[in-house]
């Protein structure tokens, strides 16, 4: 399961609808699988693509340190490297998805910062982070990590990722194209002042306008980051249920494209 995201806005507990509980399927190992198979098109595509990456290395051939991950070459999500700019309140805001050898650094440094660390869990030496990005970089690009970069600007960290391909569809109705976001804010001054609000609604748009198969996008921040489930509410997400996952006890929150032009309304 992805790991929680971290505070974003100040806000108050809001009240649940009734709870929903779905079983859980676990492997021998007890950790939560999706055993779930790409169509055959789509695999060769990515064995396309991946014949056109950098040769490897012959075996036994000697490196003073490991090659860094190339950038992702294809992704499950409609090219999140691709969608471009938005305006924000705050600023023009971009997804640039994440390269090892450029900002593991700023990326670890976040993930020490105390309030992140209490939901996320990746305290530690850069190695932490790095294992938790190498899955995501070389894996079938159902998950990309990406930074927030506000004004030119990296201020903020994002997973954008399908959530029907996810662990988590073993505990809700997911629907085909579902698509989840992961989030923190790296620096306190950017905190708590609304900017969490602004970023998950322009995310969330940007989301509906470049995959149109998705009709919901969904987040399951912790049920105590009331911060961070009140910056949700604020973007127009609802609270669907409270589940609860292999880590923790989960505030479901879909922000649906149907109601998208009642929700522009009220932000106008």
């Amino acid at each position: 399961m992805p790991p929680t995201d971290a505070s974003t806005d100040a806000g108050t507990t809001p009240t649940a609808d009734p709870a929903v509980t779905a079983s859980r399927a676990e492997d021998e190992d007890g950790r939560d699988t999706v055993d779930l198979r790409l169509p055959d098109e789509l695999l060769g595509l990515i064995a396309e693509q991946d014949s056109a990456l950098p040769a490897a290395r012959p075996a036994g051939e000697q490196r003073s340190s490991p090659d860094p991950l190339p950038p992702l070459q294809h992704d499950l999500l409609d090219n999140v490297g691709e969608w471009g700019p938005a305006a924000t309140p705050a600023g023009v805001f971009q997804l640039v998805p994440v390269r090892l050898e450029r900002d593991l650094d700023l990326i670890s440094r976040w993930m020490n910062d105390p309030a992140v660390s209490a939901f996320w869990e990746l305290a530690g030496p850069d190695t932490v982070t790095a294992d938790h990005l190498r899955p995501q970089l070389s894996g079938d690009g159902r998950s990309v990590p990406c930074l927030g970069v506000l004004d030119g600007t990296p201020m903020s960290y994002w997973e954008i990722y399908r959530a029907d391909l996810d662990p988590l569809a073993r505990y809700y109705p997911a629907r085909p194209h579902d698509t989840g976001i992961h989030l923190l804010i790296g620096g306190v001054a950017d905190r708590g002042r609304g900017l969490g609000t602004a970023l998950l609604t322009v995310v969330a748009d940007l989301i509906l306008d470049h995959r149109p198969s998705c009709a919901r996008v969904v987040a399951e921040p912790d049920i105590r980051n009331t911060p961070s489930v009140s910056a949700f509410l604020s973007a127009g997400f609802r609270l669907s249920a409270e589940v609860d996952l292999s880590d923790k006890r989960a505030a479901l929150m879909i922000r649906d494209r149907a109601l998208r032009s009642v929700l522009r309304a009220d932000h106008f």
